[in-house]
């Protein structure tokens, strides 16, 4: 059963990845690319986490960690240098 599910989850994060893709190209501002970069962060742990489920191995869950904290960290800096037109004040 947990296969099912598994497979379930991998397939529906898989679509959101792709339409976020759409989203990125599609976007008609930056503030909504940067959005859509963001949510294909979120779901790329997602598919490690699933992954990781899959091939029952702990490594997976600290590469979507540390994945997790780069992602938050470089759309922080991203949304800081497209307000304020720089980083490091």
């Amino acid at each position: 059963m947990i296969d099912y599910a598994l497979n379930f989850g991998l397939v529906a994060v898989s679509l959101a990845l792709l339409l976020n893709l759409y989203s990125l190209f599609k976007g008609p501002s930056t503030m909504d690319r940067v959005l859509a970069v963001d949510t294909m962060v979120i779901n790329v742990i997602a598919l490690i986490v699933f992954y990781g489920i899959r091939q029952q191995s702990v490594m997976y869950f600290e590469a979507a960690l540390l994945f997790a904290m780069f992602g938050f960290v470089s759309t922080v800096a991203y949304c800081r240098f497209v307000l304020r037109g720089n980083i490091i004040e």
